[in-house]
């Protein structure tokens, strides 16, 4: 990861928008399940993401970067969605930091193991189409848009069934990151 980490950080030292491309290819969604934790809604985690990107290549926060690309990224995104939570005050902000912190670290394997077979329990009581683009997106990869031709179905179905997905998942999103960016 921290090769694929530096790759991005010349090319967008050097102005080229294929670094911005890089780093979106590969941490938006991950980005966007970690966003999640604190939000309930999908399309507002994606909006929040989104806003992330925009925000660190117009202001060129790459000159700036004082720590890895993962964890800006991963703490810009943990702040953008407290931000939506106070403003909104739909929800009550819980205490995550201790999930954050972990999320950052590095995972002991045996724990990885555990939270890896937890998922796969969960996955098997989705239905099966919403683990299908659950599998699609989070195992092998797929674009939203690459799913829905698969499965011949419209990208707004797709997105609603990772939203499911993700919902009834809530409580092993942290390992669905960790497996997204191994």
């Amino acid at each position: 990861m921290k090769h694929q980490e530096q790759i991005i950080i010349e090319k967008m030292k050097n102005g080229g928008e294929s670094g911005l491309r890089h780093m979106f290819d590969l941490y938006y969604s991950p980005l966007c399940i970690f966003a999640m934790r604190y939000l309930d809604a999908f399309d507002v985690a994606e909006d929040l993401v989104q806003e992330v990107f925009i925000n660190f290549w117009e202001n060129k926060r790459i000159h700036s970067l004082n720590s890895s690309l993962k964890s800006y990224l991963f703490t810009a995104v943990k702040n953008n969605a407290l931000n939506y939570i106070r403003k909104t005050n739909r929800y009550r902000i819980e205490e995550l930091d201790d999930e954050f912190d972990i999320l950052m670290e590095e995972v002991d394997t045996d724990v990885l193991e555990q939270k890896k077979a937890k998922l796969f329990r969960e996955l098997d009581q989705l239905s099966e189409q919403s683990r299908k683009v659950f599998e699609a997106i989070v195992f092998d990869n797929m674009k939203y848009k690459e799913v829905a031709e698969e499965l011949d179905v419209s990208l707004n179905t797709i997105k609603t069934h990772f939203s499911r997905a993700l919902k009834q998942l809530r409580s092993s999103l942290d390992i669905i990151i960790l497996i997204m960016l191994s």
